[in-house]
């Protein structure tokens, strides 16, 4: 079964990307890949979709600093406080990058165990305590999602940049570059993690209470649609079948769809690991090349 894109309905900050005129092909390729990236941020595209953009971007800027110039400009510049912002930024984005994935690895361990306890189980106690076992495995998760928001959204404010007045064009051009590389690379990683924290409304003490009231009003459909684009959303609403009433008649095709839906979830869950996976090597290869560059 291919799995269906997410799309999360966090909040995103749309910035345009007003760099100074520039003529290298690569940093104006780099530019209009930093359009690209905003535009279907702003959109909600898909974050598989906008992860492998965010792979393309890293390959730009690979390419940009390989050139000799750029070398010479960082070359000359070191010492600056802007480079050791650049650099601070790279590590930034790198153990950003890396709790995330930590996330997505929990995330997947707490759908695959379910998906184990669906198969083995049946019955309605045996279901409502796997549920229940799902329901504190994420709740984990979400707890050390909102501290790594939390961080993150603290070290996005106080992000404070040291002034380029007196750089020539060349400089400017370049940090300005690096800089909105950064500030994208937070906001989609931030997206993430608000995606996987899921629904805060099926996750309070009380837990599933709206979930059941909404599938005893018989409005599963208004749910799934008002929720359409977010996947976890739509695996709580058909978990919820399992607990807070009474299981009827349908039981088994709930648990049909449960399966179905946590199999879905499951594959895309891989395929943002994959997408993390390729970003994380992007990001190393990046620091690797600033480093490389100013040792020289």
């Amino acid at each position: 079964m291919a799995p269906s894109p997410m799309h999360p309905k966090a909040s995103r900050h749309t910035r345009s990307v007003s760099l100074p005129s520039r003529s290298h092909p690569l940093t104006l390729q780099v530019e209009r890949q930093l359009h690209r990236l905003r535009a279907s941020e702003a959109n909600s595209s898909s974050m598989c979709y906008n992860f492998g953009g965010l792979e393309d971007l890293y390959d730009g800027i690979n390419d940009l600093l390989h050139l000799p110039l750029t070398q010479q400009k960082l070359a000359q510049e070191q010492g600056e406080k802007w480079v050791d912002e650049v650099l601070d930024g790279s590590l930034r984005s790198l153990d950003v990058c890396g709790t995330a994935q930590d996330v997505l690895s929990q995330m997947k361990e707490c759908v695959t165990e379910l998906q184990s306890s669906l198969r083995r189980r049946r019955g309605e106690s045996g279901l409502a305590n796997a549920v229940e076992a799902y329901n504190m495995s994420r709740k984990k998760v979400t707890n050390i999602i909102s501290k790594s928001l939390g961080d993150l959204r603290k070290v996005q404010k106080q992000r404070a940049f040291s002034s380029l007045l007196d750089k020539n064009h060349d400089v400017v051009a370049m940090v300005s570059v690096l800089r909105e590389v950064e500030a994208i690379t937070l906001s989609m990683f931030e997206s993430l993690l608000s995606f996987v924290s899921g629904p805060k409304a099926m996750l309070r003490s009380n837990g599933w209470s709206i979930v059941s009231k909404l599938i005893n009003k018989k409005c599963v459909a208004e749910a799934d649609d008002e929720m359409e684009r977010c996947e976890l959303a739509m695996v709580d609403v058909t978990l919820g079948a399992f607990l807070g009433h009474k299981i009827n008649r349908d039981f088994e095709l709930r648990h049909v769809e449960a399966q179905k839906r946590l199999e879905t979830l499951e594959l895309s869950i891989r395929d943002l690991e994959d997408g993390m996976e390729c970003v994380f090597r992007s990001l190393i290869k990046t620091r690797v090349t600033l480093l490389n560059i100013l040792s020289q």
